[in-house]
């Protein structure tokens, strides 16, 4: 099949996954041309989950990749190196990868060679429990409503785990205004009802809320629509209408129902906006707000310094 050679088909892909080597083959080959059209060019890092192995996620392309991958080679921040990422432009690398068993599909949120055009705002509604979806759909609603306010348009998927995943596209962004605009737009829908969405960072913080995470910017990856996720069940990050988003459930949407639910279709191409520009005033207002991780970071060694002076009084 598409000159891979596949290995192992039968066998479970994991624990609980109640899916084999072979099922996520054959799903990824039928939304592989949906899939490549959102990673395409967009250097990729992928969630492998081996035989008796816990999940790892992988970026640089192992030794043994075939040539016909295309790869680009970036540094990476985080590791202090220069990583070799996967572009997963066809088909072929698609289920080559399949048979490495990446289960879960996570691009960058630009492309290959245009580090300063990312692709994306991003939030990433995050509910207290697995049980709790209907709480980051709310949420979503409430994000979904400061945007509009603000003048744009957005698309929304389920993360394929506990839940919502809100896309706005954008044009002559910076990763800087983009991070400012998405603490802003947080801020705001946590306004809106402070009862069930918080900007805290820190989970202790959260007070069974949904978490409004704006942090997914810069070198930060998410899960593409259409991907699988190394959960029991195998569910798949899906993209839905506004609607539709109203009477769905993550559990929908796996390896087994999700092709056969999308049909001939690609919603997440139809339903996507076209790219925005940013409102200024959102961008304003973002910048005047502290960012998240460096806020959670000096908060946690307050907290820390205060406990360790605790234990010795």
């Amino acid at each position: 099949m598409d000159e891979v050679t596949f290995t192992n088909l039968d066998e479970p892909l994991f624990a609980d996954a109640g899916a084999t080597k072979r099922n996520l083959v054959e799903y990824l080959g039928a939304v592989a041309d949906r899939l490549i059209h959102e990673l395409r060019d967009r250097p990729l890092s992928v969630i492998r989950v081996l035989r008796d192995q816990p999940p790892f996620m992988q970026k640089n392309v192992p030794k043994y990749t075939p040539p016909w991958v295309k790869t680009v080679s970036m540094w990476a921040e985080a590791s202090h190196r220069e990583v070799s990422y996967a572009l997963c432009n066809d088909r072929r690398t698609l289920l080559w990868f399949a048979n490495q068993r990446a289960v879960e599909y996570h691009p960058a949120l630009f492309r290959a060679g245009r580090q300063g055009a990312p692709m994306y705002l991003v939030l990433d509604l995050d509910p207290p429990a697995a049980d709790a979806f209907r709480l980051a759909v709310q949420a979503a609603h409430l994000v979904r409503r400061v945007l509009t306010e603000a003048g744009v348009d957005s698309a929304v998927k389920t993360s394929g785990a506990k839940g919502v995943h809100v896309f706005v596209p954008l044009k002559n962004a910076t990763f800087e205004d983009i991070a400012a605009a998405a603490r802003a737009v947080a801020v705001r829908a946590e306004r809106l009802d402070a009862s069930l969405a918080t900007t805290a960072f820190m989970k202790e913080d959260r007070g069974g809320k949904v978490f409004l995470d704006s942090t997914r910017v810069g070198g930060a990856t998410v899960v593409s629509a259409y991907s699988p996720r190394a959960r029991p069940g195998v569910p798949v990050s899906f993209p839905l209408s506004w609607d539709e988003l109203d009477r769905a459930s993550p559990a929908d949407f796996t390896i087994h129902s999700a092709a056969g639910s999308l049909g001939a279709r690609d919603p997440w191409r139809e339903l996507m906006p076209k790219p925005q520009v940013l409102p200024r005033d959102l961008i304003d207002e973002g910048h005047a707000l502290p960012v998240a991780r460096v806020q959670a970071m000096h908060e946690g060694k307050r907290r820390a310094r205060a406990r360790r002076s605790e234990t010795t009084s």
